[in-house]
């Protein structure tokens, strides 16, 4: 079309668009409402032509641009009734790009590009930057009445405006305003005490609806000016804030002059600095004229100011660190705000903010108000509903749908949701039936659907728009962004989004006169719907996409995030989207089909499948339960409730109804129960209706401030339909009298619970009085936590009425801040909860008088001597009293005597507590009488210093019976209360009360005379920290008999001195029972104990370890380690002891009955005291030990302690360490051998020697001496070596550790020979230092001599060789890594010449694993003498020469040697030389080398020299490498050894090819008697070569053939070979797979092998058939003495063919993994039983239970028990470790793996002490605890040998293990074992 068509038709268009939009001219001012938000744009009554009004409106919408004209032409389109004749014009011309008109009208081009209004003010006209102007105070008034009266003005229209709505009369109708749910959240209220009768119903608790006027009482002086409102999305804060605007401007707040309403979400798009004026002016409103005095009166008039922002949490720029400045000063819009929060500007301003819960900015005040939005409950929701349906037909029904469907109702609970819910109602009520809403309305997001349903005509979805509105969504969502331009949406969006109101727009201040529209969605959720079905909906958004949107928003905001994010709830609208209902919808929006949309649901619930799964916080599992609850699908609502943890904790995040319906919603579809915590949680108050009927809740608790009466309400509403829960707990709330009633009503209702705790709640007396009451009408309760309430001393002798008179309270616990009832219902009570509850209370009470006991505790209660009389009436009345506590209160004197002397009447079980009463030492001399005279009194503790007075009680012997009878073995072992002691044992402790001596006999006259204590067994008396001293001592030593057989006595702390310690010390004479006396009187520690050990007693050996033992209590002894004669002991440290101290000890102790132990400690100890103690020696005939511990001896003790053998003939060992430590041991006779000297560490030298050994030397007998760690070197060594002969020694000496030297080893090889009675000696010259010398009694022919790291250089060798030479009589030497070379060992063998004997050199050097055996061989050629052994290990590094002397040669060699004579090569040469050195070769033993090195030479050597040796018995060859060539060599070599008795080749790794030619080389072995071919290949062909061979070895005495894959038929074969063998001893062919079969042959022929002494059968798959005929004929076999069958299925068959003829000389019996059970076990305990011989018994891994063998004869030879996995519980340890009794050469008892408890573990300790030669047992994982362990280690501790008791994998604490291991280094808890090695 030509340019002059184009522009005809623009004008005839214009003319109708006029003429069209003249007929409607309210909703052409809507429009310019909408798309001039805030601009006044002239009224239609100004202007008398209405088309000409028309021309204006139009001409202002062209020049705002493009987008906007664009716009506005869509939305004539699409609301008008526009002719199609005229629509295709419009859109074609005007509503596309280029058809943008340049001109309209006849002056339309006299329009500016941007149309400003009166309202707005120039660029250049900036009022912050304006001069100011002087002006009168009269003209400043008159110009602020005007700008307020403007402002006013302006409030009115910019709400009507809001309010009037837009687009489709259906959806724009006036929203109703109902006010919601307000709650204060933090700070103080805004009231002044003295002027709140005006305010008096606004509380800081729940319940109360907060007006939101009140927030701004003018009469408030002091208190907050800043509120900040809190609300989730949607629940109307910015609804609230232009109502606040609105009533302000119909002059409902008229105490404020001004109000400024402004939106973060537009400051936030702000591009330049402001300052207050221009915030205030430039942006909202600015005056006509005078602008400086308005703000200037603005200024002097702030607190009738309110400033307003909404949208917080949308602020971007955080808070300036910095003081905001002066209030001219410039910075960005928040600063501004922190600026008047803070006061800096506009100081005494009101400032009201706008917020979602989040991390709030620094800027707000600490003393801000802080209220929580919480929306509507059911009544304000009915409200709306009834505004939002007024004078319309469906009223009625839509408020039927939401009185029936509480889902819907619930939803509601949100002001926008309800809002969306009625417009859903009125579009679905015409044409649905009632109750229709449930199905048509189940989730949110289908109330959107069918929201946006609503909009079009019906049957007609409009998708361009949506989906253009949606990626508008999106893309702000992404950017963070919820302002649009008018670019940013598409015109048919804008004009669809205007139309239906799903759009708003306002103005943007960008700057001094910059102006511009923005566009924001109605609601933030509804750009995230909207969003979400662009998501959903939309083909450019793969599955993937999807899925990754679908994420957790945790609700807590990290300390980084200041800003709540927009995308909060698009993964919830994702989800909803994705229900099986909203597939239709999004099939019809996307136009696809169903499969397509399908997949795409699908891959929603799949991504939230995969979280359902993970470990979410609180935050993140409500959030899931939102999205769950959303898609409407079972399984993924099942799969996300079974996930959940048991414990579900939810802290400091806001929750509303919606939260918990959705989480209770999803909790329905869980099996197991859950525990809810609710822990800081800002909770709406009608929260607890979401738990109606919630059964999955076992465990629910609330912690917060924000709890009050009305959640109270609610909660109580909740209980009773709640019929899983036991546990209740609301804490740390601000419920009042009211709650706590509603809450008493319906406790009732709830008899399943088992705990309640309302702690914490400030409760008041009556309120506390109430919740109890409710006691007897929870039958199944048992606690009740009302702590941190105040109550007062009245109520609280009223709680203890309930607790005595309620049947099922067990104890009351008050102190401080504590009070708890705890509750022990009865299994009667619990089963009868149906009756009726006053018969029920009868039965209760009846019975529970009868069994129930009470603990009463009320601590630092305030009470006084007043209370006591009430307090005891009412305790006389109840039930039988366990422990009452009254300490930290005010009885004092009188009251605790009053209080003791009902102890009496009152029967108390455990203990009366009296501590911190204000107690004097007058009011104890009362009490003490009246105490003392309780037959049940078991431990008096008063201590007037601690404040402690502590009564203990020991129960009735009928009361410790019943329910404890299992563990009453235990407990008479180990104490675990003070009042278990027995009821013959009193304890008395009156310590640091300040007694002296003068009132000691008034005290002993009190406690001898009261309670018959002389007829006790057992008294304990404390008597420390008083002031008794010397004079009290002395006293108390003779009044001590009339106080009958004490247990103990303490005098520590009392400032005695040496004298008193004489004084006590002869009570050992005076008094039996007195056993022990330890004294430390530096420290005054003074203790006199008894026969029996109680707790806190140490012994004689813990003073020796350093630490205490486990605590056996008075009165438990096992027969093991009691009865048995305990040795006196005198203890005596830290004192100085002169010679005439030593001599008055002496002869007090000289009558003091025996055996006597003495231990002495001092700092230093003088020769003359040392003197004078040794010379009274023989004064002591009872002494048994003498120990000298921590003390400094002089330098000649070992000289004074080796002349104590002389001065006192019984002395048995001196021991003396590094001077500190001396013990000396006595004994009665010498029948136990010689004496032991030991003198360590005491700096001898060269000097000491001679005289030592002189004095030594009177000795008769010297057992052992040690001289380890002196200073004797090489010089003490060699005199030490001349005096040996005179010195006695019959056993070891010990010269370790003495810096001796090669020069020292030289000198003991020398010297040895000399020496008769010397055996061998080894020296060890590296890091160990060891150096030893062994003796016999008698001389010895042969000696043994081993040195090791001697680093013998080549100097050393000939003078080595000299010494071996000379020494005849040594024919063992051992040289292990000292340094010695190949060289110099071809050296050594060369000179070494002796004229007769034998030489054994044993060499262990890290060069004999490299050399290689033909290396070895060429250097035992350069032997001088004959070699008649060669051993080689390789891997042992070891070489082994035996050596005969003279050196002969055998002339059957000769020959051979002149063959090789021709030959001059070096192997003709090595060969001739080893034939002349091993002529005589009668053993050659090769193990673990590899003959593969150097190219078979090693094994042509061999197949050389073999024939030579004519005297060869033994070859082995085991754990080496050969080739198959080798092997065919050395069978060669072997074949020509006729005289072999024995050839062991086992555990090799030879081929089938290679055994075939060993096995060839047997042919004619008739000598052959030990064959060993374990692990070799023995297939048919070479088994059957075997078996012909074995058929001519009728001399064979021992045959191996372990791992040889023989089989069931290979075993046939055998046996037949094996007939001729009678000569058979030994016979081993285990892990063969002989099977049945293989075992029958064999018991076919063990009758004819009578000779037979060892069978190995093991792991060869033996049932009970073959089992039973091998018993059979085992039997016959008379001389068998090892029978190992173990890891077969023998079972009980076998076990009872072998019980009922056992070997007579069997030693070793092994049956492990035998299938054995109990019957077979007891039949082989029964043949056991008695027999002699029998060392090693094994029944592991069998299922032997009760029938683990148990001897009545004993086995005197047994030495190793092995019943690992066996099954053995305690019961039958018991009788067990009675037979290990019975078996006194037991040495290792292996029970890892079973079922032992303590039981079990007190046995073995029991038995410990009578075994003398056990040195290991083997716990590891059993059932044994701490108990149990304490108990083992005081078995070792009395004198066991065991060397460890392993402990493994028991039920021990690590802190326990360790403890114990500490005091008992034996135990061993550790994984790998730490012990040495059996020997």
């Amino acid at each position: 079309m030509d340019p002059i068509s184009i522009q005809l038709g623009t004008r005839n268009l214009w003319s109708w668009l006029v003429s069209l939009l003249s007929k409607d001219p309210k909703w052409l001012s809507d429009k310019m409402s909408f798309f001039f938000p805030n601009m006044d744009l002239g009224s239609q009554n100004e202007v008398s032509d209405p088309e000409q009004w028309v021309i204006l409106q139009l001409r202002a919408l062209h020049a705002q641009g493009l987008n906007t004209w664009q716009s506005f032409i869509h939305s004539v389109c699409m609301e008008l009734e526009v002719p199609l004749e005229l629509e295709v014009p419009l859109l074609s011309t005007w509503g596309s790009e280029d058809g943008f008109p340049s001109q309209l009208g006849d002056d339309g081009g006299s329009q500016p590009e941007c149309q400003l209004h009166h309202g707005l003010k120039r660029p250049h006209q900036s009022y912050g930057s304006s001069p100011c102007r002087k002006q009168s105070k009269k003209q400043q008034l008159e110009l602020a009445r005007r700008y307020l009266q403007l402002l006013r003005t302006s409030a009115q229209q910019r709400c009507g405006d809001r309010l009037s709505g837009s687009g489709h009369p259906d959806l724009a109708s006036q929203q109703p305003y109902i006010p919601p749910i307000l709650q204060w959240a933090r700070a103080t209220v805004p009231l002044d005490a003295q002027q709140g009768a005006g305010m008096g119903d606004i509380k800081a608790e729940d319940g109360t609806d907060v007006n939101i006027w009140d927030l701004f009482n003018p009469r408030t002086k002091k208190g907050p000016r800043v509120t900040v409102l809190l609300g989730t999305a949607g629940m109307g804060k910015t609804t609230l804030a232009h109502r606040l605007c609105q009533q302000w401007a119909e002059g409902q707040l008229d105490h404020f002059q001004a109000l400024f309403l402004f939106e973060f979400r537009q400051l936030n798009l702000l591009t330049s600095f402001l300052t207050l004026p221009q915030l205030l002016f430039d942006l909202y409103l600015r005056p006509e004229s005078g602008p400086d005095a308005v703000f200037q009166y603005l200024t002097e008039n702030a607190g009738r100011v309110l400033l307003v922002f909404d949208g917080l949490d949308e602020a971007l720029q955080p808070c300036s660190g910095g003081d905001p400045g002066a209030p001219e000063g410039l910075g960005p819009a928040l600063t501004l705000f922190s600026g008047l929060c803070a006061g800096t500007l506009l100081p005494g301003c009101w400032v009201m903010a706008t917020s979602r819960p989040g991390k709030l900015p620094p800027c707000l005040p600490a003393e801000a108000a802080v209220v929580q939005m919480w929306g509507f409950d059911s009544p304000r929701v009915e409200e709306y509903a009834s505004r939002f349906f007024s004078a319309q037909p469906s009223r009625e029904g839509a408020l039927a749908e939401l009185r029936g469907n509480g889902r819907l109702r619930r939803m509601c609970a949100v002001p926008a949701l309800c809002r969306v819910a009625c417009l859903c109602l009125r579009h679905l009520l015409p044409d649905s039936a009632p109750g229709q809403s449930a199905a048509l309305l189940p989730t949110v997001t289908q109330l959107y659907v069918q929201m946006v349903l609503a909009l079009g005509p019906p049957g007609h979805l409009p998708t361009a728009p949506l989906l253009g509105l949606g990626e508008v969504a999106l893309r702000g969502l992404e950017a963070g962004k919820a302002v649009f331009y008018a670019g940013d949406i598409p015109p048919s969006a804008m004009a669809f989004g205007a139309a239906h109101s799903l759009l708003t727009s306002f103005s943007v201040y960008t700057g001094p006169g910059h102006l511009q529209t923005g566009y924001a969605f109605a609601h933030l959720s509804l750009q995230e719907f909207f969003a979400a079905l662009y998501l959903m909906a939309s083909p450019e958004v793969d599955k993937d996409t999807l899925a990754h949107r679908v994420t957790l928003n945790s609700r807590w905001v990290l300390r980084t995030k200041a800003r709540v994010g927009l995308s909060d709830h698009l993964p919830t609208f994702l989800a909803g989207l994705a229900s099986r209902a909203c597939l239709p919808f999004l099939g019809r929006l996307a136009e696809r089909d169903g499969a397509w949309v399908g997949a795409r649901q699908a891959a929603v619930v799949q991504a939230l499948r995969k979280l359902a799964t993970r470990k979410l916080t609180g935050p993140k599992v409500v959030e899931l339960c939102r999205c769950v609850d959303e898609t409407q699908e079972p399984e993924l609502a099942r799969l996300a409730a079974q996930s959940l943890p048991c414990q579900l904790s939810f802290h400091n995040f806001p929750l509303t109804c919606a939260d918990l319906t959705s989480l209770t919603g999803i909790l329905e579809r869980r099996d197991a129960p859950i525990h809810l915590d609710f822990e800081g949680c800002p909770l709406e108050p009608r929260c607890p209706e979401a738990l109606e009927g919630c059964g999955q809740v076992e465990n629910l608790s609330f912690k917060s401030r924000k709890c009050g009466d009305a959640f109270a309400e609610a909660l109580s509403r909740s209980l009773p339909t709640m019929g899983r829960l036991q546990k209740l707990g609301l804490a740390g709330s601000k419920i009042t009298a009211q709650g706590i009633r509603h809450l008493v009503k319906a406790l009732p209702f709830c008899p399943q619970l088992e705990e309640v705790s309302f702690q914490d709640n400030q409760l008041k007396d009556q309120e506390v009085l109430h919740i109890v009451e409710v006691l007897p009408c929870l039958p199944r309760l048992r606690r009740l936590d009302l702590s941190g309430n105040n109550i007062s001393v009245s109520t609280l002798l009223s709680l203890a009425k309930v607790a005595v008179t309620c049947p099922t309270v067990t104890m009351l616990q008050v102190r401080e801040a504590d009070l708890i009832f705890l509750l022990s219902p009865c299994a009667e009570t619990a089963g009868e909860l149906q009756r009726a509850p006053d018969l029920q209370k009868d039965d209760s009470q009846r019975k529970g008088a009868q069994s129930r006991s009470l603990t009463l505790r009320l601590q630092q209660c305030q009470l006084q001597v007043s209370h006591v009389e009430a307090l005891v009436a009412l305790l006389l009345e109840g039930p039988r009293l366990e422990e009452v506590d009254l300490s930290g209160n005010h009885l004092e004197d009188e009251g605790c005597r009053l209080m003791a002397e009902a102890a009496l009447r009152l029967h108390i079980t455990r203990k009366l507590d009296l501590s911190d009463n204000g107690l004097s030492v007058a009011g104890l001399g009362c009490m003490l009488p009246t105490v003392s005279t309780c037959r049940t009194l078991a431990e008096l503790h008063v201590s007037l210093l601690h404040k402690a007075v502590v009564l203990t009680f020991a129960q009735k012997t009928e009361e410790q019976e019943g329910p404890q009878k299992s563990a009453a073995f235990l407990d008479s072992l180990v104490s675990q209360v003070p009042s278990e002691l027995p009821l013959s044992s009193c304890k008395i402790r009156l310590t640091h009360c300040g007694f002296q001596a003068k009132q000691l006999q008034q005290l002993c006259k009190a406690l001898e005379g009261s309670c018959h204590l002389g007829q006790l067994r057992q008294l304990h008396l404390d008597f420390s920290g008083n002031a008794l001293g010397d004079e009290g001592a002395a006293l108390l030593a003779q009044l001590l008999p009339g106080l009958g057989a004490l247990q103990s006595l303490d005098l520590s702390g009392n400032g005695c001195s040496l004298g008193a310690v004489l004084a006590l010390a002869r009570c050992f004479s005076t008094l039996p029972w007195l056993l022990r006396l330890d004294v430390s009187l530096e420290s005054q520690r003074i203790l006199l104990t008894g026969a029996r050990r109680g707790r806190g007693f140490p012994t004689p050996r813990d003073t020796q370890a350093g630490g205490r033992l486990p605590e056996i209590p008075t009165g438990a002894e096992f027969s093991g380690f009691g009865q048995r004669c305990a040795p006196r002991s005198f203890c005596l440290r830290e004192c100085q002891l002169e010679p005439l101290s030593l001599h008055q000890l002496c002869d007090t102790l000289e009558q003091c009955p025996g055996p006597l132990e003495v231990q002495l400690s001092c700092a230093v100890l003088s020769d003359q005291s040392l003197e004078t103690l040794l010379q009274c020696l023989p004064r002591l005939p009872h002494l048994s030990l003498l120990q000298l511990s921590e003390t400094g001896l002089p330098a000649r003790s070992p000289f004074l302690l080796a002349d104590a053998f002389a001065l006192c003939p019984w002395v048995q060992k001196v021991d003396l360490r590094s001077l500190r430590h001396a013990t000396l041991h006595f004994t009665s006779s010498r029948e136990r051998g010689g004496v032991c000297c030991g003198f360590t560490g005491c700096g001898l030298g060269q000097e000491h020697v001679e005289s030592l050994c002189w004095l030594l030397s009177k000795c008769e007998d010297l057992g052992q001496l040690d001289l380890s760690a002196n200073l004797l070197g090489d010089a003490g060594l060699r005199c030490l070596l001349e005096c040996l002969p005179r010195l006695p020694v019959s056993g070891s000496l010990d010269l370790s550790h003495n810096g001796i030297s090669q020069e020292g080893a030289l000198l003991l090889v020398e010297a040895l020979p000399a020496c008769a009675r010397a055996r061998g000696a080894s020296a060890s010259l590296g890091s160990a230092q060891s150096f030893r010398i062994h003796f016999s009694k008698q001389e010895e022919a042969g000696k043994t001599l081993r040195l090791s790291e001697c680093s013998f250089g080549p100097e050393h060798v000939p003078r080595l060789a000299t010494c071996l030479s000379q020494s005849l009589q040594l024919t063992e030497l051992t040289l292990t890594r000292c340094c010695l070379g190949r060289e110099q060992l071809m050296v050594l063998l060369s000179l070494v010449r002796r004229p007769a004997g034998q030489l054994c050199l044993r060499v262990e050097e890290p060069w004999v694993g490299r050399a290689g055996v033909l290396a070895l061989l060429e250097v035992c050629s350069q032997a001088s003498g004959n070699v008649t052994e060669i051993s080689i290990s390789e891997t042992g590094q070891q070489l082994r020469v035996q050596l005969e002397f003279p050196r002969q040669e055998n002339p059957e060699v000769v020959a051979l040697r002149l063959a090789h004579c021709d030959l001059g090569t070096h192997h003709s040469l090595l060969v001739r030389q080893l034939m002349e050195a091993c002529a005589r070769l009668r053993q050659l033993s090769l193990s673990q080398v590899n003959l593969c090195d150097d190219g078979d030479a090693s094994v042509l050597l061999l197949q050389t020299l073999l024939p030579s040796l004519s005297e060869l018995k033994t070859f082995r060859l085991t754990s080496s490498c050969v080739s198959t060539k080798g092997l065919t060599q050395l069978s060669s070599g072997l074949s020509h050894c006729h005289h072999l008795e024995e050839l062991d080749l086992s555990n090799n790794q030879f081929c089938e090819e290679g055994t075939k030619a060993l096995v060839r080389a047997l042919d004619g072995k008739c000598r052959l008697k030990r064959l060993d071919l374990s692990h070799l290949p023995l297939g048919g062909s070479t088994l059957a070569m075997l078996t012909r061979g074995l058929s001519h070895m009728t001399l064979l005495q021992s045959l191996r053939l372990s791992r040889n894959s023989i089989g069931d038929l290979g075993c046939c074969h055998l046996s037949e070979a094996l007939r001729t063998a009678t000569s058979l001893e030994e016979l081993g062919l285990s892990h063969n797979q002989i099977g049945d079969a293989g075992a029958q042959h064999l018991a076919a022929i063990l009758p004819g092998l009578p000779g037979l002494r060892k069978i190995d059968l093991s792991a060869n798959d033996i049932g009970p058939a073959g089992g039973v005929q091998l018993a059979e004929s085992l039997t016959l076999c008379r001389h068998l003495e090892e029978l190992m069958l173990g890891r077969n299925a023998l079972g009980d068959p076998t076990a009872l063919g072998l019980a009922q003829e056992l070997p007579q000389h069997l030693r070793v019996l092994h049956l492990p993994s035998s299938h054995l059970g109990p019957e077979g076990a007891l039949s082989l305990g029964q043949a056991l039983d008695g027999r002699p011989h029998v060392e090693e018994i094994s029944l592991a891994e069998n299922s032997l239970a009760e029938g683990v063998p148990h001897f009545c004869k004993g086995l005197p030879m047994l030495r190793q028990m092995d019943l690992v996995s066996c099954k053995i519980d305690n019961q039958t340890a018991k009788l067990l470790a009675a037979s290990f009794l019975l078996c006194p050469a037991l040495e290792v008892i292996l029970l890892s793996w079973n079922l032992l408890g303590d039981e079990a573990a007190a046995e073995l300790a029991r038995v410990l002490p009578q075994m003398s030669r056990l040195k290991r047992v083997d716990l590891e994982k059993n059932q044994i605890t701490a108990r149990g362990a304490r108990l083992l280690a005081e078995g070792l501790a009395q004198g066991s040998g065991v060397q460890v008791i392993r402990l493994w994998s028991n039920p021990i604490p690590a802190a326990v293990a360790q403890s114990l291991q500490g005091q008992e280094p034996r135990l061993d808890f550790a994984f790998f074992d730490k012990s040495p090695p059996n020997t």
